[in-house]
């Protein structure tokens, strides 16, 4: 449950927190990743690879730092649960079975972080973002996981 600011105090009384709101914060990473595409007719049923730019987004209230939560953390968790099956790979090897078009790797990666979050001040997924090329882009968004 949030805290409001009156609740939360340091050793001298006063509180860290300032807005009572819902925040999203969002961190982006590159990797670079091989894949071919299946029932596809065009260039892209050939191996090929991208240097995919990957947004990931997600809200909460402020800890007693004022933090929704730490760049650092969302950065341990692509460390940890994304970036070995992504980075360097070639994705129809390294990730469940599937056609790796954007589309389900942008809901995979989604699933996949929401599963890393912790359990608390109301954290939750927001939306990831993946472009497979400078100008193109597939984006899985909370609201679409709850139709």
């Amino acid at each position: 449950m949030f805290l409001s600011p009156k609740e939360i105090k340091t050793e001298t009384g006063q509180s860290l927190l300032y807005c009572p709101h819902r925040i999203q914060v969002s961190k982006e990473f590159t990797f670079d990743a091989a894949h071919h595409l299946f029932q596809y007719d065009g260039k892209c049923k050939s191996l090929h690879g991208h240097t995919y730019r990957l947004e990931i987004a997600v809200s909460g209230f402020l800890d007693q730092r004022g933090l929704t939560y730490d760049f650092g953390e969302l950065k341990a968790i692509y460390q940890s649960q994304l970036e070995p099956k992504l980075d360097h790979r070639y994705l129809n090897e390294s990730l469940p079975y599937m056609n790796t078009t954007a589309e389900n790797l942008v809901y995979w990666i989604y699933k996949t972080v929401e599963a890393a979050l912790p359990n608390e001040r109301q954290i939750q997924m927001e939306h990831v973002r993946l472009y497979e090329t400078p100008t193109s882009y597939a984006e899985f968004r909370r609201e679409w996981d709850e139709e």
